[in-house]
């Protein structure tokens, strides 16, 4: 089984300050990955790398095999944790710009989830809630058929409620060969869906694990692992 994504001693320096120290783990098909640390310790650094949005200062991230680069913007669906979204456009626009940018975007399935929650694709963004802007970022985002999906705090800046239909979200309309990598501090808000963690900490990986070994091996949740290990 050749690995979604392979991180081979990645180091990111922003001056003296090392975000990303020596990280190396593998993302292999088929898994719901959580990277899991407090704020700050270095979650969406890694992301933006992974992304093509900053570049290591040391070792190396391939996805598909592919070193990180054109060939990778076509695997990889990102979620970054910040609005992308130009809000005074509609979102029948972004509809068929990601369908004329992206050859893996299912404009159907797009607005079949946009229907889902009664939203109008003429609508502007700007009239829209927050929460809803933010649903529809996310509906863009996982109406393409994508290798890796690369998350970043998707259920942050949400209520509730709004996170429940994130997590289906996800859940229902992913790739299923494909592979997620969640970023959070939420532990307990998105354990139920997770195949395997990572632990990060001042860019520095604390542990990896699948969810069944720490169930069965610690005998507690991840959240409560967590807790542990961080100190919360």
């Amino acid at each position: 089984m050749n690995p979604i994504l392979q991180c081979s001693h990645l180091t990111k320096t922003f001056g003296t300050k090392r975000a990303l120290d020596d990280i190396n783990f593998t993302i292999n098909p088929g898994r719901i990955v959580g990277l899991l640390g407090p704020n700050g310790s270095g979650k969406s650094t890694f992301i933006k790398t992974a992304n093509g949005l900053l570049t290591p200062s040391d070792g190396s991230i391939t996805i598909c095999g592919f070193p990180v680069g054109i060939e990778t913007k076509k695997r990889v669906a990102y979620l970054p944790d910040k609005n992308f979204l130009n809000d005074s456009l509609k979102i029948s626009y972004y509809i068929d710009f990601f369908h004329d940018f992206y050859e893996n975007f299912d404009r159907q399935k797009a607005r079949e989830m946009l229907e889902r929650l009664d939203i109008q694709p003429d609508s502007q963004l700007k009239i829209l809630s927050k929460g809803t802007q933010e649903k529809v970022q996310l509906i863009l985002v996982m109406s393409r058929e994508a290798d890796l999906y690369l998350l970043d705090e998707p259920i942050g800046g949400v209520d509730p409620a709004a996170r429940d239909y994130i997590l289906n979200t996800i859940l229902s309309n992913y790739n299923e060969s494909g592979s997620i990598l969640i970023s959070t501090h939420l532990i307990s808000d998105i354990e139920s869906i997770l195949d395997d963690i990572i632990f990060i900490r001042e860019g520095h990986i604390v542990l990896t694990s699948s969810v069944d070994d720490i169930r069965e091996q610690n005998g507690k949740s991840v959240d409560a692992l967590f807790r542990e290990v961080f100190k919360c």
